[in-house]
């Protein structure tokens, strides 16, 4: 499933059009296959991308940081058109694809040389990787995993306001998956380190690609088996227990804490 980086395989179907972590959009829609073109034209792009074959079929350019939007058209955020995407269920291959171009766009951007012989990549023509031009070496797009839990006992939920985020939001708990360690235990960990909380019967509900830059998120649900809350100062600022009809400030639609937290996960 080959990606390309050719002029002429950009085709009028989806177009994404990104700039750092936001999404340009004309008229609240997508913006058509001339505005991107343009933006190739103007040298406003640093790189672009398409797919074409059965369920993958969009292109998608990412604009240097200090280009201004194309004309008549705004930029959000791409949290927020997520937000959009999963609020109207027509729109949902949008948020999906979306993310898959972001997360391309941002590998083609860290893999541009091979780390053994820092010879030059290049697309490669039967698979979605970069191939070096010297060595022959691939390059496949990495996923790094990471659990998210909402933690339950009885009607309160376990959120936390995290310390590196300087906002009034609470959430879910969440870290990544290291080496050796399995989900299961991750979740253990995660919830342990950052609260003292110990968790029981932890069943997964859902996932969801997060394109910050190239994650998966693992969404669980777990029970209070004992322990009190005892915070992991440089990572949480506070956490709490929460009726579940009483909640603070969350995480907004279209995340995976959001969902995990109003039960659009179940």
């Amino acid at each position: 499933m080959p990606i390309t980086s050719n002029l002429s395989e950009i085709k009028e179907n989806r177009t994404f059009i990104f700039r750092g972590n936001s999404i340009i959009l004309k008229d609240g829609k997508l913006p058509d296959i001339q505005t991107i073109k343009r933006c190739i034209e103007f040298n406003s792009a640093s790189d672009w991308i398409s797919e074409n074959f059965d369920g993958y079929e969009y292109s998608a350019l990412l604009l240097e940081d200090d280009s201004p939007n194309p004309k008549d058209c705004d930029d959000i955020p791409i949290r927020q058109y997520f937000a959009m995407c999963h609020s109207n269920n027509e729109d949902e291959i949008n948020g999906t694809l979306s993310a898959r171009a972001k997360g391309l766009l941002n590998f083609r951007f860290l893999k541009k040389y091979c780390s053994f012989c820092a010879s030059k990549l290049k697309d490669d023509k039967s698979f979605t990787a970069r191939t070096c031009e010297k060595c022959g070496r691939q390059y496949f797009p990495q996923l790094e995993p990471a659990v998210i839990v909402l933690v339950n006992k009885g009607d309160e939920y376990l959120l936390a306001n995290h310390t590196k985020r300087n906002t009034d939001v609470w959430t879910t708990l969440a870290g990544f998956v290291e080496m050796g360690e399995t989900i299961e235990n991750a979740v253990h960990r995660e919830i342990f380190e950052e609260t003292g909380i110990k968790v029981k019967n932890i069943r997964y509900v859902a996932s969801q690609s997060w394109p910050f830059p190239d994650q998966l998120m693992l969404a669980f649900r777990a029970e209070y088996d004992c322990g009190e809350i005892k915070v992991q100062k440089d990572e949480i600022r506070e956490a709490r227990w929460f009726n579940k009809n009483n909640l603070p400030h969350i995480p907004p639609k279209g995340s995976v804490a959001h969902n995990l937290i109003t039960g659009v996960f179940g």
